[in-house]
Parts: C-alpha cells; structure tokens; sequence
C-alpha cells in the first residue's frame, strides 16, 4: 500500500499600502507609505490569526509528538512589518522553526509578479528571500512557491535552475483533465523538479466554504472533513492543503469555530485514517512522481478560471505593470537603499489585485481584500506614486560618475549590496 501524506501549506502576507498619493505630490513628497493603516492591520491580524494560531501549531506539535507537520512561506514584506509593527509574532514563527517539525518555502521578496516578465529579478528576489529566511529561522529552503501559486513550464525551468528540488502549484481542473491533484508530478523538461499541486476542493472547504451558511454541507465538521478524506481512491498519495494563514481568525473568524476545528483535526486524522502529516520536501523524498505535467499556459490559485486575470489582463492592470517593469534596466543601475526599497514594495501583486474589475463570481473576494473606492482609485494612486519614483531614479542615474559600471551583475559583491536596502 502506498504511502498517505497530507501537506499542510500556509501562506503568510501582508503587502505595504500605499498612502493616499496625489499629483501635486510628485516631484515634492517621496514617502509612499501608509504607515498607520499598515501597523493597525498588522496589530489586528496579529492579535486575530498569527499569535493564536502560531501558539495552535506549537501545542498541536508538541500534543502529537512531532507527527503533526506544516509549512509556510512568509513574504519578505510581511517580515519587515513584523520586525516594525509585531516582533511578537516573528518570535513565535521562530519557536515554531525550533520545533523541526515547521518547513519554510522560498518565494519572491516582495510577492511580486516579477516571474512573469524579467527572470533576472525573479532571481534576485527569490535569492533575497532565501537568505533573509535562512538569517531569521536557521532553515535554507529547499521548495519554491511562487506568488500566488502561479506556474508555467517556463518558470519550473527557472525554479530548477535555481537549485529547487521540488515547487508547489494549484491542481487546476483545466491542467490535470483526468489526473488528480492527490499526486507528485514532475516538470517535463525538468524531471528532477518535483511538483505539488493543491487539492483545491480540499484546500477551499476550508479556506472560503467554512463559514458559508448558503454552503450545503454547512457547518463542516471535523467528522464530516474526515469522511471526504476516507472516501478518496486508495492509491491516491498526497493531499496538498494549501491557503492563506489569514484563514484563520481573519477570513474566518474564531466566532465560526475554525480554530476548534484546526485543533481537532490532527488527532481524527492520525487516529481514524491511514494519512499521516509530512512536509514538502518530505513529501518529494517519500514518493514516487507518476508522470510529467505539462502546464503551457499560466496558472494561478486565484478565482474560477484559475489564471492571471486578478492581477493583469485589463488596460489598467497592463498598463501600470508595464510602466513598472519599464524601469527595469535602469535600476540595474541603482544601489540608493531608498529606491531600491521603494522599488521592491511597488513590485508587490496586491497594487494590481486593486485595479482588478471583475466582478462577477469573484467579486466579493475581490472587494474584501481593496481598501480603494474603486479599481480606477487604485490605479491612478499607484500611477501618482510610479511617476515620482521614476523621477528619482532617473535623477539617481544621473547624478552617478561616468565612471561607475552600468549595469550590476547577479552574484556579484555590487548586487549583494542591494540586499542590505
């Protein structure tokens, strides 16, 4: 009989919000930040889901004797809030490091879509994240998610190249046809690239379906959940369970009982089914991939058709992702630590989430996580902020010596000065 895995997977993110930021402040303010909305939220997820849910795991792990497993990947902009806003909860994702029982997964710095249009920042910023994990948790990762689970043949071949041994991405129907998520796969090209795909049903009656009272199989119960994973084909392997961590406590809230929910499940699993509790990397070691996956076209984890069209695909959305990435070489030339930062942060996913305008069966997701009036509002802000930006980059570029090397070289002493920013 084959091995039974479950892989808990948790994403954690909080993106640097942008103030308000109008015309007449191009030119004469250059702090885009809006630094009170971003500690009031990180104090309440903090308080909602992190420290609760973190001290959760830690008992679970302990409770089960290191049976019990999970991962995480932490976005770089959600560690430098919480060593600004909530050192608190940077402490408990340590103790939990500690345990040996916690996986940290690789991903861009800054959640960016940096994948989809240069690979030599995709790179520097999955090596940034990288060494920034390694510094907080002792713990060199091994296993790549990129931003919002989203994947290509194309980019598997830059995660390999990169020295990944294994990639996590969503089981999407239109992918798999007949397959099921509820295996390993490997990368067509890439064969020693191993890939993990979410068992989005799974994964989603937890994440979203939870607290949905219209939902037919409300409430959902740990005996319930048990039922769906008893009742899976024998010789299927692996249920991938990924989601946000926000899950808990935040998009759901404790009043629904996820946290009791959580904290029961790990006991049912061990005792009633044959599945036991392991991470990625673990996962990759313990099994067997049973063919390639081919995925030409991008997916992603978001929405119904699981694609890019949360981030990019409308004029607002293409047009501030190309004036963004339109300063690409130019930064090659930069080593001002303000820049270079202000540069990182503009590159986060959620400033083009904003200016999304679909409307239809996700948009009440979509409306949830928007603090603008409206997609037209978030674009013309980031735009405002994008114009003075690029005002002093170019003002940066010009004031430098003749004598200073056009363009830094990954890898080298110059570019490893930018990780400092």
């Amino acid at each position: 009989m084959s091995t039974k895995n479950i892989c808990f997977y948790f994403q954690v993110h909080q993106p640097v919000r942008l103030r308000t930021y109008r015309f007449f402040d191009i030119g004469k303010d250059h702090y885009y930040y809006d630094d009170f909305a971003n500690r009031q939220i990180m104090k309440k997820v903090a308080d909602k889901c992190y420290l609760p849910m973190n001290q959760l795991l830690l008992d679970l792990i302990y409770q089960h004797d290191g049976q019990f497993k999970v991962s995480f990947s932490i976005t770089g902009t959600a560690l430098d809030q919480f060593e600004a806003f909530a050192p608190e909860v940077l402490e408990s994702f340590q103790r939990l490091a500690a345990t040996g029982c916690v996986e940290f997964l690789a991903e861009t710095y800054s959640h960016s879509l940096s994948s989809l249009q240069s690979k030599e920042e995709f790179m520097y910023q999955v090596h940034k994240h990288s060494e920034r994990i390694a510094e907080l948790f002792g713990i060199t990762p091994t296993v790549f998610r990129n931003t919002e689970l989203i994947y290509n043949d194309h980019i598997g071949e830059m995660v390999y190249q990169m020295g990944y041994k294994g990639m996590l991405t969503e089981g999407a129907r239109h992918v798999l046809a007949w397959k099921s998520p509820n295996f390993l796969y490997y990368h067509p090209s890439e064969p020693k690239l191993k890939l993990l795909l979410k068992n989005f049903r799974l994964s989603d009656d937890i994440a979203f379906r939870f607290s949905e009272q219209a939902w037919s199989e409300w409430p959902l119960t740990t005996e319930k959940y048990i039922d769906w994973v008893k009742a899976l084909p024998w010789n299927e392997e692996v249920i991938n369970l990924f989601m946000d961590y926000e899950t808990f406590g935040e998009h759901q809230w404790e009043s629904t009982g996820i946290f009791d929910f959580m904290r029961a499940l790990p006991e049912r699993i061990l005792n009633d089914t044959e599945f036991t509790f392991h991470t990625p990397s673990e996962v990759i070691q313990q099994l067997q991939p049973v063919s390639a996956l081919h995925v030409p076209d991008t997916i992603s984890w978001a929405d119904e058709e699981r694609d890019l069209t949360a981030w990019l695909g409308n004029d607002l959305q293409d047009d501030a992702f190309q004036a963004l990435y339109s300063c690409r070489e130019m930064i090659d030339q930069c080593d001002d630590p303000a820049l270079l930062r202000d540069w990182a942060y503009l590159q986060t996913s959620d400033h083009f989430y904003y200016m999304c305008t679909k409307f239809f069966n996700d948009g009440d997701v979509h409306k949830y996580f928007n603090h603008y009036d409206s997609p037209y509002e978030a674009y013309i802000n980031y735009m405002n902020v994008l114009a003075d930006f690029k005002a002093r980059l170019q003002t940066e570029i010009n004031n430098q010596p003749d004598t200073l090397k056009p363009f830094l070289e990954y890898g080298t002493e110059s570019i490893e000065a930018r990780l400092d920013f």
